[in-house]
């Protein structure tokens, strides 16, 4: 009942800066409180209620250090969960308070607010919502891309496109491990700017390009694979096939399709890989409507829409399902 209290704690210690204010050594919270402007014996609470975390160590009684899992609240660490933690305290909590309507209803928060069915067609004129939500889906995709480079062999393709690729930190770490590799990022518009900046840095700007546009409306051709991650959780059956039937448009006969999802348990338990799921799948009911399924259930959709099932290998809280595509 009171994890919502650690939430809150979590998202403190980010909007405050306290992993980059403490940085190596361990300070007093006068120093602190003057550093992140805050009130010193205030801030000192807050942090012995980081301590009972493992996020800070105290190292006498009025000075604090950050842990090694604390030091990821660092936007410059490698990794640095701070945007996801902003976005979680920022944007999700709120939309969680719902969750009962939600249930009454069937509908997510943005039809209970009547805007539509279209949590990403609504948010298209928040831009800090956007900034936010690529900034935390870069901070969790990032963790992830080393297991998917490790877990599929990239070296019978040739051209990979990322499908819903936000910012490029996928393609890019794909690419990043494949040199023989060309890439497209395809997503919306007002990803671009900083998909091309990204590309930059990781010096493959000439081997990947992007392609705005709308997957319910059509997939670009002149990729042999296509990558999906945390995709199709966020749409109901009927606008998932819509998607698939779009990627196999795309893909040459024979061409590979990876999602890369959560898999939910045919049944659950109470168990820790479980229960991440399951939260995911409450978070889709609230959000944009989807949920998380059974491989099964993907299997399901993708051999609806023209693709044969090839295997399945887990990577972490992620799986990767991969499909050939069936005929021309």
């Amino acid at each position: 009942m009171q994890s919502h209290r650690i939430t809150a704690v979590i998202y403190a210690a980010a909007k405050l800066n306290l992993a980059e204010a403490i940085g190596a050594d361990a300070k007093s919270a006068a120093e602190l409180a003057g550093l992140v402007d805050a009130d010193e014996s205030a801030l000192r609470r807050l942090l012995v209620g980081l301590t009972t975390l493992g996020l800070c160590r105290q190292a006498d009684r009025d000075r604090f250090a950050m842990t090694d899992l604390g030091r990821q609240l660092d936007e410059f660490a490698d990794p640095s969960f701070k945007d996801w933690v902003l976005f979680e305290g920022e944007m999700l909590l709120q939309s969680w308070s719902g969750l009962v309507e939600s249930v009454r209803t069937g509908k997510t928060a943005t039809q209970l607010r009547g805007d539509g069915d279209d949590r990403y067609a609504a948010t298209r004129n928040a831009p800090e919502w956007t900034r936010r939500f690529n900034a935390a889906m870069v901070s969790l995709t990032r963790t992830v891309v080393p297991k998917i480079v490790a877990a599929h062999d990239f070296a019978a393709a040739r051209v990979v496109m990322d499908l819903g690729s936000g910012t490029g930190e996928l393609i890019g770490g794909v690419l990043h491990h494949n040199p023989h590799l060309v890439g497209i990022a395809f997503d919306l518009a007002r990803c671009e700017a900083e998909a091309y900046a990204h590309f930059d840095r990781l010096g493959i700007a000439d081997r990947c390009r992007f392609v705005a546009g709308s997957f319910f409306e059509g997939v670009p051709g002149g990729a042999d694979t296509i990558l999906m991650k945390s995709i199709l959780h966020n749409w109901k059956d009927d606008r998932c096939e819509v998607i698939l039937r779009n990627c196999r448009d795309a893909l040459p006969s024979g061409g590979t399709l990876i999602m890369i999802e959560r898999i939910m348990p045919e049944l659950a338990m109470a168990k820790t890989e479980d229960r991440s799921c399951a939260m995911s799948d409450l978070n889709m009911l609230r959000g944009p409507g989807g949920c998380e399924r059974t491989e099964a259930e993907y299997r399901r959709l993708a051999t609806l829409a023209g693709f044969a099932f090839v295997g399945t290998t887990g990577i972490g809280s992620f799986s990767l399902v991969q499909f050939r595509k069936v005929g021309n």
